[in-house]
């Protein structure tokens, strides 16, 4: 399998407020990234891995609509 389904069959795995929690801590890894970025604090050594917390926030937040619009349904 590849990183991107292993990852979203992780997150699949987690409970709600599972998923909440981790989307909190990519939303602080996320600002801290764009604010070295935004400071000029050298060259980050990692630039893409801004685009892989976004990607990861958009999974979260489609598998907690998913679920929401489950029970609602």
């Amino acid at each position: 399998m590849s990183k991107r389904v292993e990852e979203l069959e992780r997150l699949r795995q987690m409970s709600d407020d599972e998923l909440i929690q981790k989307m909190e801590e990519v939303y602080r890894e996320l600002f801290n990234l764009r604010q070295q970025q935004a400071i000029g604090k050298g060259v980050l050594e990692r630039p893409h891995r801004i685009r892989m917390l976004k990607k990861t926030l958009a999974r979260i937040k489609t598998l907690l609509t998913e679920r929401y619009l489950l029970r609602s349904a």
